[in-house]
């Protein structure tokens, strides 16, 4: 930088600031702060000659408060400054990462602490949560989605006029995907884009079978951010059954793997994509089908490459009643948990190798409540979260072991829980509340 000890006026509603070009480039290229400066990192006006201020008809109280964030990366929010104005100044100078970053630290899973509880619109109904990539979240209830930012102000909901939801996913910060059941004697169903800050349709998408378009039920949703795909699971009325694949830029329908007879597909609770494999992991799990089916999809060569079942097989009891599943890349194995939550552990080098049941966790064996929610698994950051009634387990190491769990008091079991933006939320099913869940920033160094 070479203008590093310039002194920068500001007057900001009438208050006089004064701070260096040292500390607005804090405040980074893409910010307000930021247009200030030449592609050197030198002040674009030379102020010290002529004494002139930048004029900025913002709010002074909260101007300092983001000012001090620049100067000492801690942010102090006095008394007399509501969250919800600094938050929304904090998005006019494109500082709100500073402040997310300020206020939470990066995400671990074992020093998360409870900071809200969101009470839902529609108790007793929630389907599913997905956190947002800026730290916001949508929340499906039965036909509805509500759609919060990361200051968890509510944005118009979106209302799909009695079709179920069965799936929602964050395309990016605007965008909603939502995948819902077809209605009986409608076109309507299948798959839609929303705007999550206007709930407005933004595309519908299509699935075609013999160049005719067709109605469907859209279910699991995965996305493959490297080259724009949209994944989800697909019912028909005819043959659609199967995995969908769409171009997320265009909306296109681009691909369709067919399920095959004696397997399940087009019923999948959770789809995933792999990265490393290019690969769908699809999962069809207990109670949705009366046997589990969990499958690898190669797109490229229109295979499924690797496939466990538990038809045929010497199974305990335990086994038979898997819930979830998660793949790992790094282990080439499938997690797996049961209605016990205990962890199982499928190799994905071995074609439809057993279960190796892990029973550490089996703390809540004969306790379940008489509705319980079935576990949910996640893997974030190289920890393992899975949700059993009204707590979230957290499991680490190349053993996973139990180190910490998530629980408060209220709202019954946790029926969805997802991670993302740097939060962990948690939905309730009896009182139909989300928690949120973050990790306190560590203290600045002085």
């Amino acid at each position: 930088m070479g203008i590093q000890k310039d002194v920068v006026k500001f007057n900001v509603g009438g208050r006089i600031f004064q701070t260096t070009a040292t500390t607005l480039a804090n405040a980074g290229r893409d910010s307000f702060f930021g247009a200030l400066f030449d592609d050197n990192w030198d002040l674009q006006q030379q102020q010290q000659n002529n004494g002139q201020e930048f004029f900025i008809d913002r709010n002074p109280d909260c101007f300092a408060v983001l000012l001090d964030l620049l100067r000492t990366g801690d942010l102090n929010i006095p008394y007399n400054v509501p969250e919800r104005l600094l938050y929304r100044e904090a998005m006019f100078y494109g500082l709100a990462h500073h402040v997310r970053s300020a206020k939470w630290g990066p995400f671990d899973g074992n020093r998360l602490k409870l900071s809200k509880s969101v009470t839902g619109r529609a108790p007793g109904d929630g389907t599913a949560i997905r956190a947002g990539p800026d730290g916001g979240c949508c929340v499906a209830h039965g036909s509805m989605v509500h759609v919060f930012d990361w200051m968890l102000e509510e944005h118009p909901p979106i209302n799909l006029d009695y079709q179920r939801v069965n799936d929602i996913g964050w395309v990016n910060s605007e965008n909603v995907l939502i995948s819902a059941c077809e209605r009986l004697g409608t076109r309507d169903g299948g798959m839609g884009l929303f705007s999550s800050s206007t709930g407005d349709l933004r595309h519908k998408f299509n699935v075609v079978h013999d160049n005719q378009v067709k109605s469907y039920t859209a279910g699991a949703l995965s996305f493959s951010p490297d080259d724009y795909k949209i994944f989800a699971s697909c019912k028909g009325r005819s043959n659609e059954y199967g995995v969908g694949v769409w171009d997320q830029i265009t909306g296109k329908q681009i691909d369709f793997f067919y399920e095959t007879p004696g397997w399940s597909l087009g019923d999948a609770d959770k789809l995933q994509w792999l990265n490393g494999t290019n690969c769908l992991l699809v999962s069809t799990l207990f109670p949705r089908k009366d046997n589990c089916y969990i499958s690898l999809l190669d797109f490229r060569q229109k295979t499924m490459v690797w496939s466990w079942s538990d038809i045929g097989a010497l199974l305990t009891v335990d086994e038979k009643k898997v819930r979830d599943a998660i793949a790992m890349e790094e282990s080439n194995s499938v997690c797996v948990v049961n209605e016990y939550e205990d962890l199982g552990f499928i190799d994905l080098r071995t074609n439809g190798g057993s279960v190796r049941w892990s029973s550490r966790s089996r703390l809540m064996k004969g306790k379940l409540t008489d509705e319980p929610c079935y576990p949910k698994l996640a893997l974030h950051k190289g920890q393992l979260f899975s949700s059993m009634d009204d707590s979230i387990s957290v499991f680490c190491g190349p053993d996973w072991v139990l180190t910490s769990r998530l629980r408060r008091s209220y709202g019954g079991s946790i029926c969805d829980f997802s991670i993302g933006g740097d939060r962990l939320f948690a939905l309730h099913s009896e009182e139909n509340v989300f928690d949120v869940w973050e990790t306190p920033p560590l203290p600045v160094a002085i």
